[in-house]
C-alpha cells in the first residue's frame, strides 16, 4: 500500500513538473512588437517636384487592399505648394528599401527641408491627410 502512495506521488510530481516547464516555456514568448519604424527625414532629390513647400509620399502595394483607393484622397491636396507621389513597391522597391518601409499603407509628409512632419500608418479618411499637411490646416 505504502509503494502505491509513493508511486504516485512520484508520478503525481512528475506531470507537475511537466506542466509547468512546458508552461513556463509558452510565457518565454517575446512581447508583442510596436508598429514599423517611420521615417523621420526623407531625401527630397528622391521624389518628383523637390521645390514645393511640401511632399506627401502614400508608401502603397498592389498586395495590400487598404491601400486601393487612397491615391485618390491624397490627388486633391496637389498644387503649387503640395507634391503628391505615390510610391507603389512592385514599382520602386528601391525606396521602400531605402527608407525601410516594412508596412503598408505609409503616408508622410515632409516639409522643405525633407523632415516628416506627419505620417499616417494604415487607411485613412482624407479629411485626416488634410489635416496633416501644414498648408492646408485652417490658421490658428
Amino acid at each position: 500500500m505504502i509503494v502505491r502512495v509513493v508511486v504516485a506521488v512520484v508520478l503525481f510530481a512528475v506531470c507537475a513538473g511537466v506542466a509547468w516547464w512546458i508552461d513556463r516555456r509558452r510565457r518565454a514568448d517575446a512581447p508583442a512588437q510596436g508598429p514599423a519604424a517611420i521615417p523621420v527625414q526623407l531625401d527630397r532629390a528622391d521624389f518628383p517636384r523637390p521645390d514645393v513647400t511640401w511632399l506627401v509620399v502614400l508608401f502603397t502595394s498592389n498586395a495590400c487592399a487598404s491601400c486601393a483607393g487612397l491615391i485618390d484622397k491624397a490627388t486633391p491636396l496637389q498644387s503649387d505648394d503640395v507634391a503628391v507621389v505615390e510610391v507603389e513597391y512592385s514599382v520602386r522597391r528601391d525606396l521602400h528599401e531605402r527608407y525601410h518601409v516594412q508596412a503598408a499603407p505609409l503616408t508622410l509628409v515632409a516639409g522643405p527641408d525633407g523632415v516628416v512632419v506627419a505620417h499616417l500608418l494604415g487607411a485613412f479618411a482624407a479629411a485626416e491627410l488634410w489635416a496633416a499637411v501644414p498648408s492646408r490646416r485652417p490658421p490658428a
